[in-house]
């Protein structure tokens, strides 16, 4: 008999909510302080200033806000696990688009402030249940603020990889939430049970065809700290380098995941 599919993980949809805008609050904070030079700084993001980033981080989160002032699709065709497949296509448009409000909009204060006051009037009147209309298609609400916490939490590491001492904090619901949907998008991507990958304190995955782990210690094990995970996952740290530099753990024959990594291109 085939193994019973598992059943997608559920967020709770308040906690979701209030991580979004807890994470955005954050950046909103840290990119208040920012002087001009740090503006200009480049980041690893490729020819994208921190400026370009903090625009983007705006867009990212303005996105919903738009979205539901659009009419209501009539069915969600996509969930939170689609996300990471779904990005690729738009990243063209996405580019311009973040680059383009950066050279438009001088006042990243009053950007942050109004995407801040817009989004949270418009999660106050979104009905429970609500569909909206997403790039890749329709999409809950609540699934697409999951994903939200991947764009957040991911940028939140760029900007403070990019500005020496910056130091935004990570929301622990986000950043938990982060880590879970990517965890969950490596299992989805190659099922199995033979290997056991453990992101402490917050996932634990089984995922590869192979002999089936059941009880004891696994036989195939990777484990790594929670950014380090998300860097993997991302691509902003290769899988060579990470355990190179004892970023990540992996034992036993079927504990290499470099041909899975990055999820997200």
């Amino acid at each position: 008999m085939p193994p019973a599919r598992k059943r997608p993980r559920t967020y709770d949809p308040a906690k979701t909510r209030k991580a979004v805008l807890a994470q955005f609050g954050n950046v909103r904070e840290a990119v208040g302080t920012l002087t001009d030079e740090q503006l200009a700084a480049p980041t690893r993001l490729g020819a994208w200033t921190v400026r370009d980033l903090a625009a983007h981080l705006t867009m990212a989160v303005e996105s919903v806000s738009r979205a539901l002032e659009r009419p209501e699709p009539p069915k969600a065709e996509l969930n939170p696990l689609d996300y990471a497949s779904a990005t690729a296509a738009h990243a063209e448009a996405i580019d311009e688009g973040s680059r383009g409000l950066a050279a438009a909009t001088p006042d990243l204060v009053a950007l942050y402030a109004g995407v801040e006051r817009r989004i949270t009037e418009a999660l106050a009147a979104a009905p429970q249940g609500r569909i909206i209309d997403t790039r890749a298609g329709g999409m809950l609400l609540d699934d697409y603020l999951v994903t939200r916490t991947i764009e957040l939490i991911v940028h939140t590491d760029d900007l403070n990889a990019a500005v020496p001492g910056l130091a935004v904090p990570h929301d622990r619901t986000a950043l938990a939430t982060c880590v879970r949907l990517l965890a969950d998008t490596l299992a989805a991507r190659a099922p199995g049970g033979s290997t056991e990958v453990r992101i402490p304190p917050y996932a634990v995955v089984q995922c590869l065809e192979g002999p089936r782990h059941t009880r004891g210690t696994p036989p195939n094990v990777v484990e790594t700290d929670p950014l380090t995970w998300i860097r993997l996952a991302t691509g902003r740290l290769d899988w060579a380098g990470a355990l190179d530099d004892a970023e990540v753990s992996a034992s036993g024959e079927r504990a290499d995941l470099s041909a899975l990594l990055p999820l997200m291109r």
